[in-house]
């Protein structure tokens, strides 16, 4: 029995999943409005509404301006004192140490700072933490460290909002300290010379969905404005807008919202990208195999995982030195490494992922309300961990803590939850309640150390303080639909007219198309697990399609049992540049059978 709300009648595909219509009846007035007063293609428009894009926005929405959305730096808390303290150390020439984070938003953040105090005069060094030895953080060793070696300021980028003992041990060294961060913090914040922070609680910007790097650009605008204005250039100030693809790189591997400011930093900073003038970048993507202009998909999970392996399961820095290296050998050399690397971590995370799933199955047969889920064990990688956990949460459905047990009896863990469920403050409770040793994070990923003893507690905490969120998510498992395309509408000029929408990514998601009724005239595994395929439309137009990590779940069985049948299939589109030949691909999502919903 078909519904009439869901979209082609499907209330339950080969997924499991219900497909919802994305837009109402209002929407879909505003996107036939759009779609006539612009000459968009209709699904353009539809993509547009869909994603709160009103008819006096479309225009404009469809070529982001930076200099139209980016904020006075000003507005932030603490901008202006951190500008005047290291507008002082560039004039006096200090040497300056940077601590950053181990992910790509720390390693592109440190790498943009660093480059523009190089360009100013300055050499500075950067400090990125040992996961492993060092854990997430400014620590005292590491600066007394800084101290030794000649620093007099330390900017921490993508850390230090709750450094609070680390920045103690600083100032007693004599050591100022400026942080430049975007994690979530409470009232209380440690002193320093300067907290630039979007969300810290009494900072009314309302940049919050800024990642690291782009809360550390807008800060760049504001030392060079200050500079500039101080008469310390003799020539050309830096041209910042040339730094905008570190900007993008770690603005989408961090999954922070593409609206507003992020959006323009990526539109902007992909036109950057695409011109390989970073040798570190260049070469990445060249061992990456990335073909054709780069695109979100590429930085979030060919570019981003390899600079990730390094903080992983490697030398931290080795991300850092990348993006900073200017010399095309030594770039080859460190984005081989690296490479070599994320190989490395895909055969642990495997391993490890094997482990996680039969704990949770079993888990589950007993409990299968369960709200938040919990794998771990004695000899898993620290560095891993936060892949478990998304892979646990996407599997299941539900908040997922993966830990990794030290001989010290405490465990290293990492959380990952779904959409409207916050984990990151859960998890700053469970330390205020005494629970945790310490803990933090985002509302979609947290990171915590636990004693073994305090497991049962946390496990229980967890589930008391979430278990209504996460109910009220999982009670319907959908698909949401942009609208309907055929093989043969699915054009190159539809793809680069859907791409001025764009770019897709958290909080701007990436259009889904039903193709209804299309034959499955091939399907086969290719890969590790994927399932390649081609499906045609009534008119014999054919469309490649592949669907990945799909041959041990119900949608690759479905697909790989139902060659030559017809089905509906839904999915985004890409462009595929094989042997540098554009073509349209569905990367398809989910299918169902039409026969059930006439």
């Amino acid at each position: 029995m078909s519904s009439p709300d869901a979209f082609l009648g499907v209330t339950a595909s080969f997924g499991g999943k219900r497909w919802q219509e994305r837009l109402d009846v209002g929407a879909q007035a505003q996107a036939l409005a759009m779609a006539q007063r612009y000459d968009l293609p209709d699904v353009v428009a539809r993509v547009l509404a869909g994603r709160n894009v009103t008819l006096e926005q479309a225009e404009t929405f469809l070529d982001p301006s930076l200099r139209d959305l980016m904020p006075d730096p000003s507005t932030l808390m603490d901008m202006d004192k951190a500008t005047d303290r290291v507008v002082r150390a560039v004039q006096a020439g200090e040497q300056i140490a940077i601590f950053g984070d181990y992910d790509v938003d720390g390693a592109t953040s440190a790498a943009l700072l660093a480059r523009f105090l190089t360009f100013v005069g300055l050499r500075p060094f950067i400090h990125i933490p040992d996961r492993l030895t060092e854990g997430y953080g400014p620590n005292i060793p590491a600066i007394e460290e800084l101290k030794q070696r000649g620093a007099t300021l330390l900017i921490t980028v993508d850390c230090g909002s709750t450094s609070f003992e680390a920045f103690e041990a600083a100032a007693g060294l004599g050591l100022d300290v400026v942080t430049i961060d975007h994690h979530q913090v409470g009232v209380e914040l440690p002193q320093v010379e300067a907290l630039v922070n979007p969300n810290r609680q009494d900072d009314l910007s309302g940049q919050g969905n800024l990642a690291a790097v782009g809360v550390t650009f807008l800060f760049l605008v504001a030392l060079n404005r200050a500079l500039r204005g101080s008469g310390f250039y003799n020539g050309k100030p830096p041209n910042l807008l040339a730094w905008l693809d570190l900007v993008a790189l770690g603005t989408v591997c961090d999954v922070v919202p593409l609206k507003g400011l992020n959006r323009a930093y990526v539109t902007k900073g992909l036109m950057v990208i695409r011109k390989r003038e970073n040798q570190g970048l260049a070469a990445l993507c060249d061992v990456a195999r990335l073909n054709g202009p780069a695109a979100p998909y590429h930085l979030g999970f060919l570019i981003g995982p390899r600079i990730n392996a390094g903080g992983r399961i490697g030398d931290a820095a080795l991300g850092a030195r990348l993006l900073l290296s200017s010399d095309r050998g030594e770039a080859q050399g460190i984005a081989t490494e690296l490479d070599r690397l994320n190989q490395e971590r895909q055969a642990i995370e495997a391993i490890m992922l094997e482990e996680a799933e039969l704990q949770v199955g079993r888990a589950l047969v007993t409990s299968p309300d369960t709200a938040v889920i919990f794998a771990g064990a004695d000899n898993w990688h620290p560095g891993i961990v936060g892949l478990i956990a998304s892979r646990l949460k996407e599997a299941h459905r539900r908040p997922a803590f993966a830990i990794a047990w030290g001989e010290n009896g405490q465990g290293t863990a990492s959380g990952r939850s779904i959409p409207g469920v916050d984990l990151g403050a859960a998890v700053r409770a469970a330390v205020e309640e005494g629970i945790l040793i310490k803990g933090g994070g985002h509302a979609m990923a947290a990171g915590l150390t636990v004693e073994r003893e305090k497991l049962s507690d946390l496990e229980a905490f967890m589930d008391q303080r979430l278990a209504e969120d996460v109910q009220q998510k999982r009670q319907v498992d959908s698909l949401t639909v942009d609208g309907a395309l055929t093989a043969s509408g699915a054009s190159l000029s539809l793809l680069e007219t859907l791409e001025k929408a764009g770019p897709y990514g958290a909080g701007h998601s990436e259009p889904v198309f039903a193709f209804p009724s299309h034959k499955l005239r091939y399907a086969d595994t290719v890969g590790s697990g994927h399932i390649r395929a081609t499906i045609a439309g009534t008119d014999g137009t054919s469309l490649k399609a592949i669907a990945f990590r799909a041959a041990d779940k119900p949608l690759g069985q479905a697909l790989l049992a139902g060659r030559g049948n017809f089905m509906h299939f839904a999915g985004t589109l890409s462009i595929d540049y094989w042997q540098g030949n554009p073509k349209v691909q569905l990367r398809v999502i989910d299918a169902a059978d039409p026969r059930k919903y006439r």
